[in-house]
This record gives C-alpha cells, sequence and structure tokens, in this order.
C-alpha cells in the first residue's frame, strides 16, 4: 500500500510542479504586459480546480468543502487553519476575489512575483518584523475597496494535525484596521497531506466554512473567539476522518494526540 501511494504521489508531484510552473509563467507573462485581467483569474481557478482533480484521480484524496453561506457579502476577512497546500486549492473557488497573503519570499520568485500581485495577492516581509505592518496594510485596504476578500492563515505556516496553536498577531491587526467581519476556517487536511510528507494518503479532505465573527470586537475577545472557532472545529474533522477510517500510518506523536483529544471530548460530554 505505502510503495503504491508513494509512486501515486510522485505521479501527482510531476503533473503539479510541471502545471504550476506553467501556470505561473503564463500569468507573469500576462502580468507584465497587460496587468490584472479576466484571463489570468480563469487561469488561476482552472489551476485551483484541476489541482483538486489530480488529486482525486491520481492521489485518492477526495475533497469536502462546506459552510460557504457563512460568507457574508462585500468584504471580510477568510482566516483558515493551514496544515497543506491543499488549503488554498480548496478555499478559493468559494472566495469571489480573494486576496492571499504571502510570504515575500515568493513574491520574488520569477514570472511567480508578477503573477501573483496581478491575482491582487498581499505580501508580508516577515523579515522587516513590525516595519512590514504598514506596507501590509495599505495592500488589505487597496485590495478591500477593489471588492476584493482578504484570505490569510493565522499561524503563518503549515502546522502537523493537532499541533498545539500558534496564531500570530498580524490577523489581529488587519480584523483592528480593516473593521470588516472575520469568517474562521476550519479544515484536516494535514491528515492526508502533510507538511514535508513523502506520501499524500487518500481519504477527503474536509475544509468548513464557521460563522463569521462580526467587526468591532476588542483584540483579546477577537483572537479567543476566532482560535476557539478554528481549533475546536478542526479537532472535530480531525476525529470525524478518523472515525471514518484513515488509510495512512498514525505515529506514536499523532496517536498520543488523537488520544488525549478524545480523552478530553469523553470528559467535557
Amino acid at each position: 500500500m505505502a510503495i503504491v501511494q508513494a509512486v501515486r504521489t510522485a505521479l501527482f508531484y510531476f503533473i503539479f510542479i510541471g502545471q504550476t510552473a506553467l501556470v505561473a509563467i503564463t500569468i507573469g507573462i500576462i502580468a507584465m504586459v497587460r496587468g490584472r485581467t479576466p484571463m489570468s483569474w480563469a487561469l488561476a481557478k482552472f489551476w485551483c480546480r484541476s489541482n483538486l482533480v489530480y488529486l482525486r484521480y491520481i492521489a485518492g484524496v477526495k475533497t469536502r468543502v462546506s459552510g460557504d453561506e457563512n460568507i457574508p457579502e462585500g468584504g471580510c476577512i477568510i482566516a483558515a487553519k493551514h496544515q497543506s497546500d491543499w488549503d488554498v486549492f480548496a478555499i478559493f473557488p468559494y472566495t469571489g476575489r480573494p486576496a492571499y497573503i504571502v510570504k515575500k519570499e515568493l513574491m520574488d520568485i520569477p514570472f511567480f512575483g508578477p503573477a501573483a500581485r496581478s491575482l491582487d495577492c498581499i505580501e508580508v516581509d516577515r523579515k522587516r518584523g513590525a516595519e512590514a505592518i504598514p506596507l501590509m496594510m495599505a495592500q488589505a485596504h487597496a485590495a478591500i475597496e477593489r471588492g476584493c476578500r482578504i484570505v490569510i492563515f493565522p499561524e503563518g505556516t503549515r502546522k502537523a494535525p493537532l499541533a498545539p496553536a500558534d496564531y500570530r498577531q498580524g490577523i489581529v491587526r488587519l480584523y483592528l484596521e480593516l473593521n470588516v467581519p472575520v469568517v474562521p476556517v476550519a479544515l484536516n487536511s494535514g491528515l492526508f497531506w502533510g507538511r514535508n510528507s513523502l506520501v499524500i494518503w487518500p481519504g477527503t479532505a474536509e475544509a468548513r466554512f464557521l460563522p463569521a465573527i462580526e467587526a468591532g470586537l476588542s483584540a483579546d475577545v477577537f483572537q479567543e473567539r476566532l482560535k476557539k472557532a478554528i481549533e475546536s472545529e478542526s479537532d472535530a474533522l480531525i476525529l470525524k476522518a478518523e472515525d471514518e477510517g484513515l488509510s495512512r500510518p498514525v505515529g506514536p506523536e499523532l496517536r498520543s494526540r488523537l488520544d488525549a483529544l478524545r480523552r478530553s471530548h469523553a470528559a467535557t460530554s
């Protein structure tokens, strides 16, 4: 099983990386010549949807997304748990015109950088620390004015399933600055396509848009509500996936976390 899945994973990566390079170069050239165009958005949507198809039929990862009725009309922030590259593909089709917040290092890649900017991506230079915040805020305001929804991964990087949460201050600053609702997104994708995983495992990766958190709360209240919503629902999706049966091997660390989570749920139920 593991050998077969490793071969399926290698085939997926071959197609995924090749197509990503081709699409980035194409959108990058369009961006350098014409800037933002409907063609660029069409290519970006194709890239996301086709990757989900490749994942399903090559690697065996199905996609289930629910709760998009919780996304309000107009400008808002979509704040998602981040466990896998799958998260980008799965969320994109439901966000209207998204403006993803990405690391500046990615924006410096030839062709990819111009392509990302033409797709409204907002760059953040972590090396500059607090000095990067004003630039990010200016870009976020401009994106909201263009009719975008800001998409951010509050922990800043992919995390292993059930790893301790580490929410950064960037999401709080955005919330206070933009004064728009925030839609939390829970998911369990790391069970199937984990960070630095050599094998993508079959199963159903699931994301769920949760009820929006209204604008105007204090920083502490907002951060607590956001963290509780995302973490509790992500935990529930992970337990649901295990109940449905995992094809992947469960190592000692993940097993320990799963058992601890089940004991915690049993104690509070």
